[in-house]
């Protein structure tokens, strides 16, 4: 009798997570993937403006993020993740140049807010508690709606680490994601949230250890393979329309669909899925940062909110950025250069010069986070028997970011195993 099948539509981090877990199990896994390289928004590539290779978006992870430690422990890439030993964060307001660090004690005790050298500049330790109702706000709130935005810690610790991690402006974000997110990091103590970097690479880290896991397992990888149709039949995914023609599937076959979501509604019928995305603008410029300068600098004040130093180049990141996506591509990489040099000290020797750079824009790099499209995300079950879904839109209860991503691949892989039988 031959080996139960799974196809595994899509190569991004949800497919390659639910992927790697079906051939650990030993099914039969055929990963198809629409565009030539593997990865989706995780992606590393030679940019031959900049002569460097980078990602194609400065994706940050937290030390207890538990999906990933497990996706990593899976493909055997452990150790790739690199960030300090504790938990540390350094901001600078450009406003008026204050500059601060922010250094979380390890327990979840957080003794660190009673301390006024490592907690926000201008707070007191009563201000953290107004930011409790996340925790149990409803599914409809707004962020907003639930807290008051107002104050140090709002501003110079919380805004931007709401922005950062929902990718949507606070003013219309889920309350409740918001929510999760806390609940996930800053109230479980410091060594849960240490900042983690993929080393050297995204592709290095969490796409090139997941392929070759998958070779060695016997999987399938079909690369610039776009699924045209799913052929439905008697309450299940009966045959795969691909390039080439009608691939018929087997009774025991299962499917397992991480697209996005827009690709998702047109490959099944009444699928109801987030139609509402927000951009993520990101900078690289090709020249070393100061000795000095953090791994990871937030900023307030200005169009850059992070600002990431590498041995070959600094990178900016801008969160929920969709007045930018259309903006002049030379124009904002001066005034993202203009932020960087004012953050990092860097004088340079003429007014206008600036670095070789290249801007990144992801127009739809996530779902909008707010409780409007919340309420959209499927579930990774379907009305078909054989069809699982995948990805950070799916209803995993965290926004958009790789954890949740990796999160709805497992879920999609144990409802395919239990269809199984496994």
């Amino acid at each position: 009798m031959s080996r139960p099948k799974a196809y595994v539509i899509g190569a991004g981090l949800s497919g390659l997570s639910a992927a790697t877990i079906l051939a650990r199990r030993g099914v039969a896994v055929e990963l198809i993937e629409a565009a030539g390289q593997a990865g989706g928004r995780c992606r590393s590539y030679f940019d031959a403006a900049l002569g460097l290779t980078i990602d194609n978006g400065n994706h940050l992870v937290l030390s207890g993020n538990r999906a990933v430690r497990a996706y990593l422990a899976r493909i055997g890439a452990q150790e790739r993740l690199a960030g300090p030993a504790r938990a540390q964060f350094d901001f600078v307001d450009l406003r008026d140049g204050a500059r601060w660090r922010l250094a979380p004690n390890e327990s979840a005790l957080p003794w660190w807010i009673f301390a006024p050298r490592r907690r926000v500049p201008g707070s007191h330790a009563t201000d953290y508690a107004g930011f409790a109702p996340l925790l149990w706000a409803g599914r409809r709130a707004a962020i907003d709606h639930a807290i008051a935005t107002t104050g140090p810690v709002w501003e110079r610790l919380m805004r931007p680490f709401l922005l950062a991690a929902l990718n949507t402006a606070p003013d219309e974000a889920s309350a409740a994601l918001a929510g999760a997110v806390l609940r996930q990091s800053l109230l479980r103590g410091g060594r849960h949230y240490r900042p983690r970097i993929a080393h050297p690479t995204l592709a290095a880290a969490f796409v090139d250890p997941a392929l070759a896991f998958l070779e060695r397992e016997g999987a399938g990888l079909r690369l610039s393979t776009r699924l045209k149709r799913l052929g439905f039949g008697h309450g299940a995914v009966a045959a795969l329309e691909l390039p080439e023609g009608m691939q018929p599937l087997a009774e025991q076959d299962v499917v397992v669909l991480a697209v996005p979501p827009w690709v998702a509604s047109e490959l099944v019928p009444a699928l109801t899925v987030p139609n509402e995305f927000r951009a993520i603008v990101n900078a690289h410029f090709r020249v070393a940062p100061p000795p000095d300068a953090p791994a990871m600098l937030g900023v307030i004040g200005g169009t850059a909110e992070w600002i990431f130093s590498f041995p070959d180049r600094i990178s900016v990141t801008v969160s929920a950025a969709d007045a930018l996506a259309d903006e002049n591509r030379e124009v904002l990489a001066q005034r993202l250069w203009a932020d960087v040099t004012k953050a990092l000290g860097i004088a340079a020797p003429v007014p206008s010069a600036i670095p070789v750079w290249q801007i990144v824009k992801e127009k739809r790099a996530t779902f909008a986070a707010t409780p409007a499209q919340d309420a959209r995300r499927p579930a990774a079950g379907t009305t078909h028997a054989n069809l699982f879904l995948a990805g950070d839109w799916t209803d995993t209860g965290l926004p958009a970011t790789i954890e949740g991503a990796l999160q709805s691949g497992e879920r999609a892989a144990a409802l395919a195993l239990a269809r199984l039988g496994l």
